[in-house]
């Protein structure tokens, strides 16, 4: 059950439109919280605020935090919002957004008989993480190419609470954002995955999509209970679509879990049960060991039968990465700690612009 806690905010850290972060005082101790003005209005120090704690009394890392969920003080809404779709429906806090496919949207006409990606190439990662190295593989390779990311609903679903987005944004590797399911908060709004993809190749132009949940998988240490999953529906998405569909691989030989040491379980059960449809799985170039680790996990897992493979240096989109000041961790390691998974990421961009160079 959710535990509600009611404090007054001492003071603000960090603000912009789509994201505040605030110091709340409540009564016998303080904590850092979250709030989205877009959902709950303007915060000021000194409001009145109830704050959604479960996560903290847990200690979770995922949703580890407080959450600002009403503003007692509140002030009164300037505006209405447009549009009629309801994202976290029937939950209290459920609300309308402009989704880039309804009726009242100025793309439902362009949208209306779009089924076909046209062999655009999309990147379908088991993690939020991965997105900056995909992107960043694609943009060393093919600077001008327009990236697309689009974000599911499969961990957290405010794009606001990414800060890798905002990275990514200021570093010039996504040049478009589309939130799905009961994700928000991108440029454009979509009701799933499949009209997400159509939405970013034909509204905002994409060469090629990255896609992948926001942060904070979940996980149950079972072959089917974790939101990776998804990774393989996508992948069938894209192909459903006519596009490009490529597999970024989860793979670390850092990790302490054996479920997720060399290439994931998570991996494993997303590209052998999940995806349907035969995709192309980018194989990063390793150290010796590493690669002949990986081909056994490949081939031992059936992931080699089922899908098929290319070989791709990711090391000039890990450069990248870091020229451009972003330096992503997982798991609390970051990409000296654990280079294979970044390398995995920006090796699918190579492979993406592979088939944008077939494409002439």
């Amino acid at each position: 059950m959710a535990r509600f806690r009611e404090g007054t905010i001492v003071s603000i850290e960090r603000t912009d439109d789509s994201v505040v972060r605030a110091r709340v005082d409540l009564g016998s101790s303080t904590l850092d919280a979250i709030a989205y003005p877009g959902m709950i209005g303007p915060l000021r120090e000194g409001h009145r605020v109830i704050v959604n704690t479960t996560g903290v009394e847990l200690g979770l890392g995922t949703g580890g935090t407080g959450f600002i969920l009403w503003n007692v003080d509140a002030e009164a809404a300037s505006e209405d919002h447009v549009g009629h779709i309801m994202k976290l429906r029937y939950t209290p806090w459920q609300m309308n957004v402009m989704s880039a496919e309804s009726p009242e949207s100025p793309h439902h006409e362009q949208l209306s008989g779009m089924i076909d990606l046209a062999g655009c190439p999309v990147i379908s990662c088991g993690l939020h993480s991965q997105v900056p190295a995909a992107a960043a593989g694609i943009k060393a390779a093919a600077p001008d190419a327009l990236v697309g990311y689009l974000m599911t609903d499969g961990g957290a679903l405010p794009m606001a609470f990414s800060m890798l987005v905002r990275q990514m944004r200021g570093a010039g590797l996504i040049d478009a954002t589309c939130t799905v399911g009961h994700a928000f908060g991108g440029d454009l709004e979509a009701v799933n995955v499949f009209s997400g993809l159509a939405a970013l190749k034909t509204v905002s132009s994409c060469d090629a999509i990255v896609v992948s949940m926001g942060p904070g998988i979940v996980g149950t240490g079972t072959s089917l209970g974790h939101t990776g999953m998804e990774q393989g529906q996508v992948l069938d998405a894209a192909t459903a679509l006519n596009g490009s569909a490529i597999a970024a691989l989860r793979i670390s030989f850092a990790d302490d879990r054996p479920r997720h040491r060399g290439l994931s379980h998570h991996t494993v059960s997303a590209l052998t049960v999940a995806a349907r449809e035969r995709c192309t799985v980018a194989v990063p170039k390793l150290r010796p060991e590493g690669s002949a680790a990986l081909e056994r996990s490949l081939k031992a897992s059936g992931v080699c039968d089922r899908h098929d493979q290319r070989i791709a240096d990711g090391r000039p989109g890990v450069r990248l990465l870091l020229d451009r000041g972003l330096n992503p961790s997982s798991m609390g390691r970051k990409m000296s700690e654990e280079p294979e998974l970044w390398l995995a990421g920006a090796a699918a961009g190579v492979v993406a612009t592979e088939h944008l160079q077939s494409r002439g």
